[in-house]
């Protein structure tokens, strides 16, 4: 051992060598489990059901399938589907910053913060058939409030027909579970503004208004319409809560997927599920790739 060597390891500058390279690719076998789920349950079936769309009632290759999109009531199946997730999408937003905002002046650790935080959680996993239950037994024909309001205050909310059960009747569930998720979403978002901003701002001579205005909402926008096609697509792809609700006239793309596997004789043609399915994955794929676009910009003042 030369005097250089014990010099340079007293003085702590020699590097440990590793025991051993190991597998370059190691890492990534964490993913492994993940990305077999992601495969098996949304790959192969969205590949399934796209390819579904090209077929005949024999299994040939065709193009007549995507004839349905000059039907008009195709076209109103996916507008009306757009119209509701963009409805819901905005109002779930809008009470869901408001509730980020209220959130904000409390401590972190304080209880009603943990407390929404946990129950936006719970809440926007909450939907399907138990969520139309709910829906129908608070403001049903029959409902808690419904019955409430007519008893007391001699309001009847179903005169006119049980609104519950029309296409604008679920934009309510819909905000239901699309308010909690964009709390989820957006509250990060909020809480990484930094108090050093707030200060700078007042030190200059601006004012609370002009930080949102130059500072909060600039910083804040890419998240919020992030979070705004996260539940724009959330909204677009629901399914079991309207199939409880509606299941008449296939007002919504995924009821038109359902109702064209139980009966193709609806619009006369093999593969029409498959078609709605195209369609419908054609939007989210683009909804989601502007999501992710955006939330690159936002990341940027997150970190």
């Amino acid at each position: 051992m030369t005097t250089d060597t014990i010099t340079r390891r007293g003085a702590g500058l020699t590097k440990a060598r590793p025991r051993g390279r190991g597998l370059p690719f190691a890492p990534a076998l964490g993913l492994l489990p993940f990305a077999i789920y992601i495969t098996v349950f949304l790959g192969i079936p969205a590949v399934l059901a796209v390819l579904s769309g090209f077929q005949t009632k024999r299994g040939a290759f065709t193009l007549n399938n995507l004839g349905v999109f000059t039907d008009p009531k195709v076209l109103a199946t996916f507008g009306s589907t757009i119209w509701l997730a963009a409805v819901a999408a905005i109002i779930g937003a809008i009470l869901g910053v408001l509730i980020c905002l209220a959130l904000l002046g409390l401590p972190a650790t304080s209880r009603v913060r943990t407390f929404t935080n946990a129950a936006t959680s719970v809440l926007a996993q909450f939907g399907g058939v138990t969520l139309a239950f709910a829906f129908i037994a608070t403001v049903g024909r029959t409902g808690l409030l419904t019955q409430f309001l007519d008893n007391t205050l001699g309001i009847n909310i179903v005169e006119n027909g049980v609104w519950l059960y029309s296409l604008g009747g679920l934009v309510l569930p819909y905000v239901y579970f699309s308010t909690p998720l964009m709390v989820i979403t957006f509250m990060p978002a909020l809480a990484a503004l930094k108090p050093q901003w707030a200060e700078a701002n007042l030190a200059l001579g601006g004012t609370r208004l002009g930080f949102w205005r130059h500072i909060g909402i600039p910083v804040l926008a890419p998240s919020f319409f992030a979070s705004l096609l996260l539940l724009f697509a959330g909204a677009f792809s629901a399914y079991a809560t309207a199939a409880a609700l509606v299941s008449q006239g296939a007002p919504i793309v995924p009821i038109g997927i359902e109702n064209a596997l139980t009966s193709e004789s609806v619009l006369g043609r093999a593969g029409i599920a498959g078609v709605y399915a195209t369609g419908m994955i054609l939007v989210v794929v683009v909804v989601m790739f502007a999501y992710a676009r955006i939330q690159q910009r936002a990341e940027r003042w997150q970190r």
